[in-house]
């Protein structure tokens, strides 16, 4: 089995865990697949510039290996289409303004549009988005009540900056790996499909299967 072969299929049976699809983002950038930066269809709850960042970034979560990518899956307009018609208010803006961060962010680094970036610019980014996602928040502290025999302070905690709204990362990244195996191509070729599936077996190894069940 080639080098190529073996990165591949590493990235691919990582991902069907399913709780270490952000592997994918450590694979190195150039096993990764370079989006045509021209839309084919017409976004509806994004803008067009949206719409380019989050083709990218979609590919580059579920990228394209032996099994077709997230863009070939559909999962763009799948996201859309969430934003659109299933996420609150709240959760539709917090995407929207991510999208147009990464792009910022992007030009701001590299002075130019996400897109137009290389993979590993592109995939640096991304995990810096992803790391802030895992950071803890910070609860708002408490004013202290008064120094008495209880041990309480009388004096005002230091002021901590409240929470902010939840990232924007982990809510596509989520949309995306949900768009992707819901999918014809990720249910039937990411992952074994069974229409009416025969007895049941809790247990399985990978390796007696190849992949696992779409669900």
């Amino acid at each position: 089995m080639g080098e190529d072969k073996r990165v591949r299929m590493t990235r691919r049976e990582a991902a069907l865990t399913f709780g270490a699809l952000w592997t994918a983002l450590v694979i190195p950038a150039e096993v990764v697949a370079q989006i045509a930066t021209t839309l084919t269809w017409t976004p509806k709850a994004l803008s067009p510039g949206q719409a380019r960042v989050l083709e990218v970034v979609a590919e580059l979560i579920v990228p394209a290996t032996d099994t077709p990518g997230a863009r070939e899956a559909g999962v763009p307009q799948f996201v859309d289409r969430a934003v659109s018609d299933f996420c609150s208010p709240a959760d539709a803006q917090t995407i929207r303004t991510g999208l147009d961060r990464i792009d910022a962010d992007a030009r701001a680094a590299h002075g130019a549009a996400f897109a137009a970036l290389q993979p590993d610019q592109q995939t640096a980014l991304l995990r810096r988005y992803d790391a802030e996602g895992k950071a803890p928040r910070t609860p708002v502290a408490a004013v202290g009540r008064g120094e008495t025999e209880t041990g309480l302070s009388n004096q005002p905690s230091p002021a901590v900056e409240a929470p902010k709204g939840p990232p924007f990362f982990p809510m596509l990244r989520d949309l995306v790996t949900v768009g992707y195996f819901t999918s014809e191509l990720g249910a039937t070729q990411a992952v074994r499909y069974d229409a009416v599936p025969g007895a049941y077996k809790g247990c399985v190894p990978l390796s007696e299967i190849g992949r696992a069940w779409a669900t």
